[in-house]
Protein backbone atom coordinates (compact mmCIF):
# COMPACT_ATOMS: atom_id res chain seq x y z
CA UNK A 1 0.00 0.00 0.00
CA UNK A 2 1.40 3.39 -0.96
CA UNK A 3 1.59 6.18 1.65
CA UNK A 4 -1.07 8.08 -0.29
CA UNK A 5 -3.43 5.08 -0.25
CA UNK A 6 -2.78 4.44 3.41
CA UNK A 7 -3.57 8.06 4.19
CA UNK A 8 -6.81 7.92 2.26
CA UNK A 9 -7.82 4.71 4.00
CA UNK A 10 -7.01 6.14 7.44
CA UNK A 11 -9.04 9.25 6.74
CA UNK A 12 -12.14 7.21 6.02
CA UNK A 13 -12.06 4.70 8.83
CA UNK A 14 -13.19 4.81 12.43
CA UNK A 15 -10.08 3.45 14.19
CA UNK A 16 -6.32 3.64 14.03
CA UNK A 17 -5.41 0.93 16.54
CA UNK A 18 -6.71 -2.50 17.48
CA UNK A 19 -5.89 -3.09 21.16
CA UNK A 20 -6.25 -6.68 22.31
CA UNK A 21 -6.40 -8.54 25.56
CA UNK A 22 -4.24 -11.63 25.14
CA UNK A 23 -5.35 -14.59 27.25
CA UNK A 24 -8.67 -15.97 26.02
CA UNK A 25 -8.88 -13.53 23.11
CA UNK A 26 -5.68 -14.48 21.29
CA UNK A 27 -4.40 -17.33 23.46
CA UNK A 28 -6.59 -20.30 24.33
CA UNK A 29 -8.24 -20.16 27.73
CA UNK A 30 -6.99 -22.83 30.18
CA UNK A 31 -10.41 -24.49 30.30
CA UNK A 32 -9.99 -25.29 26.61
CA UNK A 33 -6.91 -27.30 27.56
CA UNK A 34 -8.42 -29.56 30.22
CA UNK A 35 -7.62 -32.62 28.11
CA UNK A 36 -3.96 -31.63 28.00
CA UNK A 37 -3.84 -31.18 31.77
CA UNK A 38 -5.55 -34.50 32.38
CA UNK A 39 -3.24 -36.34 29.99
CA UNK A 40 -0.06 -34.81 31.36
CA UNK A 41 -1.10 -35.50 34.94
CA UNK A 42 -2.25 -39.07 34.23
CA UNK A 43 -5.87 -38.31 35.14
CA UNK A 44 -9.04 -39.72 33.65
CA UNK A 45 -10.54 -37.76 30.76
CA UNK A 46 -13.33 -35.54 32.02
CA UNK A 47 -11.82 -35.09 35.48
CA UNK A 48 -12.17 -31.32 35.22
CA UNK A 49 -15.77 -30.33 34.52
CA UNK A 50 -15.67 -26.61 35.28
CA UNK A 51 -15.61 -24.77 31.98
CA UNK A 52 -15.35 -21.10 32.91
CA UNK A 53 -16.27 -18.82 29.99
CA UNK A 54 -17.06 -21.73 27.68
CA UNK A 55 -19.95 -22.89 29.87
CA UNK A 56 -20.44 -20.54 32.84
CA UNK A 57 -23.34 -22.62 34.12
CA UNK A 58 -20.81 -25.33 35.06
CA UNK A 59 -18.58 -22.97 37.02
CA UNK A 60 -19.88 -21.07 40.04
CA UNK A 61 -16.39 -19.74 40.76
CA UNK A 62 -16.16 -18.20 37.30
CA UNK A 63 -19.55 -16.56 37.73
CA UNK A 64 -18.37 -15.08 41.04
CA UNK A 65 -15.30 -13.71 39.30
CA UNK A 66 -17.37 -12.13 36.52
CA UNK A 67 -19.54 -10.53 39.21
CA UNK A 68 -16.44 -8.94 40.74
CA UNK A 69 -16.32 -11.05 43.91
CA UNK A 70 -12.73 -12.11 43.14
CA UNK A 71 -10.09 -11.23 40.57
CA UNK A 72 -9.25 -13.32 37.54
CA UNK A 73 -5.84 -14.01 39.06
CA UNK A 74 -7.55 -15.23 42.25
CA UNK A 75 -9.72 -17.52 40.16
CA UNK A 76 -6.73 -19.17 38.50
CA UNK A 77 -4.82 -19.51 41.79
CA UNK A 78 -7.77 -21.48 43.18
CA UNK A 79 -8.13 -23.62 40.07
CA UNK A 80 -4.40 -24.37 39.95
CA UNK A 81 -4.53 -25.65 43.53
CA UNK A 82 -7.53 -27.82 42.66
CA UNK A 83 -5.80 -29.27 39.62
CA UNK A 84 -2.76 -30.10 41.72
CA UNK A 85 -4.92 -31.69 44.41
CA UNK A 86 -6.59 -33.91 41.81
CA UNK A 87 -3.11 -35.17 40.89
CA UNK A 88 -2.09 -35.57 44.54
CA UNK A 89 0.40 -32.73 44.66
CA UNK A 90 0.72 -29.02 45.32
CA UNK A 91 0.58 -26.81 42.25
CA UNK A 92 1.16 -23.08 41.94
CA UNK A 93 -0.50 -20.89 39.35
CA UNK A 94 2.75 -20.62 37.40
CA UNK A 95 3.21 -24.42 37.45
CA UNK A 96 -0.33 -24.88 36.18
CA UNK A 97 0.25 -22.46 33.31
CA UNK A 98 3.54 -24.17 32.47
CA UNK A 99 1.73 -27.51 32.42
CA UNK A 100 -0.77 -26.19 29.89
CA UNK A 101 1.18 -23.75 27.76
CA UNK A 102 4.69 -25.18 27.49
CA UNK A 103 6.14 -25.58 24.96
CA UNK A 104 4.97 -22.33 23.36
CA UNK A 105 3.43 -23.86 20.25
CA UNK A 106 1.39 -22.20 17.45
CA UNK A 107 -1.72 -24.25 18.26
CA UNK A 108 -2.03 -22.43 21.59
CA UNK A 109 -3.12 -19.23 19.82
CA UNK A 110 -6.36 -18.82 17.94
CA UNK A 111 -5.99 -19.03 14.15
CA UNK A 112 -8.72 -16.42 13.77
CA UNK A 113 -6.62 -14.04 15.87
CA UNK A 114 -3.63 -14.47 13.59
CA UNK A 115 -5.70 -14.08 10.43
CA UNK A 116 -7.53 -10.97 11.62
CA UNK A 117 -4.40 -9.29 12.96
CA UNK A 118 -2.60 -9.91 9.68
CA UNK A 119 -5.54 -8.43 7.78
CA UNK A 120 -5.67 -5.45 10.14
CA UNK A 121 -1.97 -4.77 9.69
CA UNK A 122 -2.27 -5.10 5.93
CA UNK A 123 -5.05 -2.52 6.06
CA UNK A 124 -2.79 -0.11 7.94
CA UNK A 125 -4.03 -0.52 11.49
CA UNK A 126 -1.71 -0.58 14.45
CA UNK A 127 -2.16 -3.66 16.61
CA UNK A 128 -1.08 -3.90 20.25
CA UNK A 129 -1.76 -5.98 23.34
CA UNK A 130 -2.96 -4.81 26.77
CA UNK A 131 -2.75 -7.72 29.20
CA UNK A 132 -2.96 -8.04 32.96
CA UNK A 133 -1.08 -11.24 33.49
CA UNK A 134 1.15 -12.42 30.65
CA UNK A 135 4.46 -12.28 32.46
CA UNK A 136 2.95 -13.23 35.83
CA UNK A 137 1.35 -16.35 34.36
CA UNK A 138 3.94 -17.44 31.81
CA UNK A 139 7.29 -15.76 32.46
CA UNK A 140 9.26 -13.45 30.23
CA UNK A 141 11.05 -16.05 28.10
CA UNK A 142 7.82 -17.81 27.15
CA UNK A 143 6.66 -14.75 25.17
CA UNK A 144 9.52 -15.10 22.71
CA UNK A 145 8.29 -18.53 21.63
CA UNK A 146 4.82 -17.28 20.69
CA UNK A 147 4.85 -16.39 17.01
CA UNK A 148 1.59 -14.44 17.25
CA UNK A 149 3.23 -11.84 19.47
CA UNK A 150 5.65 -10.97 16.68
CA UNK A 151 2.70 -9.53 14.77
CA UNK A 152 1.94 -6.83 17.32
CA UNK A 153 3.50 -3.41 17.74
CA UNK A 154 3.43 -3.08 21.53
CA UNK A 155 2.85 -5.31 24.54
CA UNK A 156 1.58 -3.43 27.57
CA UNK A 157 1.72 -5.95 30.42
CA UNK A 158 0.26 -4.77 33.70
CA UNK A 159 2.18 -7.53 35.54
CA UNK A 160 5.15 -5.21 35.87
CA UNK A 161 3.30 -2.38 37.62
CA UNK A 162 0.47 -4.08 39.51
CA UNK A 163 -2.00 -1.58 38.02
CA UNK A 164 -4.49 -3.86 36.31
CA UNK A 165 -7.49 -3.46 34.04
CA UNK A 166 -10.09 -2.12 34.73
CA UNK A 167 -8.09 0.53 36.60
CA UNK A 168 -8.20 3.69 34.42
CA UNK A 169 -4.43 4.01 34.70
CA UNK A 170 -3.95 0.75 32.77
CA UNK A 171 -5.83 2.17 29.77
CA UNK A 172 -4.01 5.51 30.05
CA UNK A 173 -0.72 3.64 29.86
CA UNK A 174 -1.87 1.77 26.76
CA UNK A 175 -3.04 4.96 25.07
CA UNK A 176 0.38 6.49 25.65
CA UNK A 177 2.12 3.38 24.33
CA UNK A 178 0.16 3.14 21.08
CA UNK A 179 0.19 6.93 20.56
CA UNK A 180 -3.43 7.24 19.48
CA UNK A 181 -6.46 9.08 20.78
CA UNK A 182 -8.74 6.81 22.83
CA UNK A 183 -11.61 7.46 20.41
CA UNK A 184 -9.48 5.93 17.64
CA UNK A 185 -8.84 2.67 19.50
CA UNK A 186 -10.93 -0.50 19.31
CA UNK A 187 -10.35 -2.58 22.45
CA UNK A 188 -11.25 -6.29 22.73
CA UNK A 189 -11.43 -8.25 26.00
CA UNK A 190 -13.23 -11.33 27.32
CA UNK A 191 -13.85 -9.79 30.77
CA UNK A 192 -16.95 -7.56 30.88
CA UNK A 193 -15.47 -5.34 33.61
CA UNK A 194 -12.43 -4.68 31.42
CA UNK A 195 -14.66 -3.78 28.49
CA UNK A 196 -16.54 -1.34 30.70
CA UNK A 197 -13.23 0.14 31.83
CA UNK A 198 -12.19 0.74 28.23
CA UNK A 199 -15.48 2.43 27.43
CA UNK A 200 -15.06 4.66 30.47
CA UNK A 201 -11.58 5.51 29.18
CA UNK A 202 -13.08 6.80 25.91
CA UNK A 203 -12.27 3.81 23.72
CA UNK A 204 -14.69 1.78 21.67
CA UNK A 205 -14.75 -1.79 22.95
CA UNK A 206 -16.04 -5.25 22.10
CA UNK A 207 -16.70 -8.07 24.52
CA UNK A 208 -15.09 -11.32 23.30
CA UNK A 209 -17.22 -14.41 23.86
CA UNK A 210 -14.80 -17.32 24.34
CA UNK A 211 -17.70 -19.75 23.85
CA UNK A 212 -17.89 -18.45 20.27
CA UNK A 213 -14.32 -17.42 19.54
CA UNK A 214 -14.63 -17.62 15.72
CA UNK A 215 -17.78 -15.50 15.82
CA UNK A 216 -16.15 -12.99 18.14
CA UNK A 217 -13.17 -12.62 15.82
CA UNK A 218 -15.54 -12.22 12.89
CA UNK A 219 -17.15 -9.32 14.78
CA UNK A 220 -13.73 -7.72 15.27
CA UNK A 221 -12.94 -8.08 11.57
CA UNK A 222 -16.31 -6.64 10.61
CA UNK A 223 -15.87 -3.67 12.92
CA UNK A 224 -12.49 -2.95 11.29
CA UNK A 225 -13.74 -3.61 7.79
CA UNK A 226 -11.13 -6.29 7.10
CA UNK A 227 -11.19 -10.00 6.40
CA UNK A 228 -11.62 -10.27 2.63
CA UNK A 229 -10.20 -13.71 1.85
CA UNK A 230 -8.93 -12.37 -1.47
CA UNK A 231 -7.22 -9.36 0.07
CA UNK A 232 -3.55 -9.05 0.92
CA UNK A 233 -2.18 -10.45 4.15
CA UNK A 234 1.02 -9.08 5.62
CA UNK A 235 2.69 -11.04 8.39
CA UNK A 236 4.32 -7.78 9.42
CA UNK A 237 5.30 -7.11 12.99
CA UNK A 238 8.59 -6.69 14.71
CA UNK A 239 11.03 -9.54 15.09
CA UNK A 240 11.51 -8.53 18.71
CA UNK A 241 8.89 -7.92 21.37
CA UNK A 242 8.71 -4.32 22.53
CA UNK A 243 7.37 -3.90 26.04
CA UNK A 244 5.82 -0.66 27.28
Amino acid sequence: MTPEAAGATAAGRRYDVLLLDFGGVCLLNPVELHARAESRLGLEPGTFRWMGPVAPETDDLWRRMIAGDLTERDYWHIRAAEVGAAAGREMTLQQYMTLLFTPAAPELTRPEATATVRDARAAGYGVSVLTNDMRAFHGEEWEHGIDFLRLVDRIVDCSDTGVFKPDPRAYERAVDAVDARPQRILFVDDQPLNVEGALDAGMDALWFDIADAPGSWASVAARLGVGDADGPRDAGGSNSLRRD
